[in-house]
């Protein structure tokens, strides 16, 4: 789950970690009143959207007065922000954070992930800060230093030294630098994040280390144990289709292709969606059914799958495990039925009770294709919408 930056910025002050003060606001009136309270004579409007690069698309800006305060707040609340993110279409902005100015010396980066391969928590550092890291990855990857940490250590001072100095710090510095990126790994690993990302990571001209930005991704598995994250979620911000999904515990996530997938297992779905690829055709999303899916999910699953204009056929492809494949034809059958189906619908069916799987489709009078394999689905369903 992903929150704002002014939301990311509230959580990581709540450990330690320095950010400059600032305020939300959903009106030009609430910034203004905002930056009044915050005093000073600089502040920076920033756009909330879930997305990166949201300054190069004109959604952070500098106001040097009040009446700037005002006019940018204006010229940002209510706009379709696009960025290399947010797609084409871009993002409505909804809200706004106002905050202080700040006495910029140096930007840096500084970032922790989760790293699979080696299955610790990885600290990122690079003097590279407000570039998007996956260009200095690219073109200066020399330029990231990394450290891992131990779980049962947690992150040690002299690792976060080892990054300080590489970042090029110097004196009281160093010492403020441990102490951030520490307060920074406890909010990591007490929240359950699995991305936590300054950008930039400042030194002002008074040697102070600040999060000038803020980002912070959960992993949604773990959110039954913080509510008060839970409470941070904001759905205007993602996909319809999705949180439809998640109501039925259904892991959706929508494409850009026009061949729906319905499929039981993760490494199912990814296969399914490559193997449509092989055979000429594009994906319209990944949807994983689970293993203990019923008729009532694969309905749902139908109708979310259909909310998408652009899906002009329907790949269910399902292994039957702890799911039973009648369970499955059932609902492809309800579904098709409730739903008044006219694009077509290729189902391939393999493991527990297939034979009575396929025996009911067949038997049903309805216009859905059986595959016998996996490469025979992808292939039926690639001509059909082909033809």
């Amino acid at each position: 789950m992903n929150i704002h930056e002014y939301q990311a910025k509230k959580v990581l002050s709540a450990y330690g970690v320095t950010v400059p003060r600032g305020e939300v606001a959903f009106t030009s009136d609430e910034a203004v009143a905002a930056a009044e309270r915050l005093g000073g004579s600089v502040w920076v409007v920033k756009a909330q959207i879930h997305a990166g690069g949201r300054g190069k698309g004109g959604g952070v800006k500098l106001a040097r007065s009040i009446e700037e305060v005002r006019s940018i707040s204006d010229e940002i609340l209510g706009m379709n922000l696009v960025t290399h993110q947010t797609g084409p279409a871009g993002q409505l902005v909804r809200r706004i954070y106002v905050e202080e100015g700040a006495d910029i010396d140096r930007e840096l980066y500084l970032g922790v992930v989760l790293d699979r391969e080696e299955s610790r928590v990885c600290f990122m550092a690079s003097t590279e800060g407000g570039m998007e890291i996956e260009t200095v990855a690219e073109e200066t990857p020399e330029k990231i230093l990394k450290e891992w940490v131990n779980p049962v250590t947690g992150l040690s001072d002299y690792q976060a030294r080892n990054l300080a100095f590489g970042l090029g710090l110097e004196g009281k510095a160093v010492n403020k630098a441990v102490k951030f990126m520490k307060a920074l790994y406890k909010a990591f690993t007490e929240k359950d994040a699995s991305l936590a990302e300054i950008n930039p990571l400042i030194v002002t001209k008074g040697g102070d280390i600040v999060a000038l930005d803020a980002k912070i991704n959960f992993d949604s598995n773990a959110l039954y144990r913080h509510p008060d994250i839970m409470e941070l979620r904001d759905e205007d911000e993602e996909d319809p289709k999705e949180i439809e999904a998640s109501k039925f515990d259904l892991n959706y996530i929508s494409l850009d292709g026009n061949i729906g997938c319905m499929v039981n297992g993760a490494g199912l779905a990814m296969g399914t969606m490559d193997i449509i690829k092989h055979c000429g055709g594009e994906p319209a999303n990944f949807l994983d059914v689970g293993g203990g899916a019923n008729k009532e999910k694969v309905t749902a699953g139908f109708k979310i799958i259909l909310q998408d204009p652009n899906v002009k056929g329907i790949f269910v492809n399902i292994f039957g495990g702890i799911m039973k494949c009648d369970i499955i034809a059932e609902g492809v059958i309800a579904a098709t039925k409730e739903l008044g189906l006219e694009i077509p619908v290729v189902v391939r069916l393999e493991g527990t009770n297939v034979e009575l799987g396929k025996e009911l489709l067949q038997s049903s009078g309805l216009k859905l294709i059986s595959a016998d394999n996996m490469i025979d689905g992808a292939q039926k369903i690639v001509s059909a919408v082909l033809a």
